[in-house]
């Protein structure tokens, strides 16, 4: 038994991935059209993110309608903490 591939099989492998791709890519549009694609409201949301520098950002972020602030940077992430609701 040889172990080299013979071109016809090459042939034959390239043709099926390149069928499931295809599938994959119509299931896709027709989910999409449909609207079965479209996001739901999750209870985690990114409120806005300022640069501080090259490497850091203020990330405020709100979670079941509160909102906290986050430092990112290379050195690792912070919360800063919980803001108060606004009055």
């Amino acid at each position: 038994m040889s172990t080299t591939a013979h071109p016809a099989m090459i042939l034959q492998a390239v043709a099926a991935l390149a069928a499931v791709l295809l599938l994959a890519w119509g299931a896709a549009r027709i989910a999409r059209r449909r609207g079965l694609a479209t996001a739901v409201p999750g209870r985690l949301n990114i409120r806005s993110v300022q640069a501080l520098d090259a490497r850091r950002r203020l990330v405020l972020i709100a979670c079941d309608g509160r909102e906290a602030l986050l430092l990112t940077g290379p050195a690792g992430d912070q919360m800063l903490g919980w803001l108060p609701p606004p009055p």
